[in-house]
């Protein structure tokens, strides 16, 4: 199962997930035109590889595990998706 950004991501948009993720699955990225106008982060669920890396990377506390991803937050599982649609 992918890991999920959830809402603690928005406004803050820290990449540090970015720079440890082994497979570049997180976006938009401070160098694409897309960073600016995002809200926050996403990741590909396509090419998550679930290793869980970002989760503690993260200074917000915004990454879970899809399983783990609070009730409240789950609609962040389909904007993740839609992102990459």
């Amino acid at each position: 199962m992918p890991h999920i950004i959830a809402e603690p991501c928005i406004g803050t948009k820290d990449t540090s997930c970015v720079d440890v993720c082994p497979v570049d699955c997180i976006h938009p990225t401070k160098d694409e035109q897309e960073y600016e106008p995002a809200e926050m982060l996403y990741i590909d669920p396509d090419t998550c590889i679930d290793c869980g890396l970002c989760i503690d990377e993260c200074p917000v506390k915004a990454i879970f595990p899809e399983e783990d991803l609070p009730e409240e937050w789950q609609d962040y599982i389909e904007k993740n998706a839609e992102y990459y649609a």
